[in-house]
């Protein structure tokens, strides 16, 4: 007998994850990531199968810490949190002291999708 069983796994990772970010990273600065930290995919929403993007607008002090987070689009509010919360934790390269900081607002969109994954099991004992 040949069973199929299919199931959805979250691509935004199962727990938050920091990843060391490297300078190829595209942002909308030149601001060199130092470590970019991927959101958690909510559980509800990974049971309901909901999917979603989140764009999350921020700026980065000289220090490289993020402030001033503001969720600038959303096609569902239960990706909101673990966006900004990725981004809170995200951290850049410090500046120089004599360097000047870049008025330029930083923007990263999050998209939260399942894949479908075919499990195959083969009952020999027929």
């Amino acid at each position: 007998m040949r069973v199929m069983l299919v199931v959805f796994f979250a691509t935004a990772g199962l727990a938050q994850e920091q990843i060391p970010a490297s300078p190829a990273v595209g942002f909308d600065t030149d601001r060199v990531p130092r470590l970019t930290v991927v959101p958690t995919y909510p559980g509800k929403a990974k049971r309901d199968r909901v999917e979603g993007e989140v764009q999350v607008c921020f700026n980065i002090d000289r220090k490289g810490k993020t402030h001033r987070l503001t969720v600038r689009k959303s096609t569902h509010r239960i990706f909101e949190k673990p966006s900004i919360k990725a981004v809170r934790d995200s951290t850049y390269e410090p500046l120089p002291k004599d360097a000047i900081v870049p008025g330029i607002k930083s923007c990263r969109t999050f998209r939260f999708f399942l894949e479908p994954v075919v499990i195959d099991d083969l009952d020999n004992s027929d």
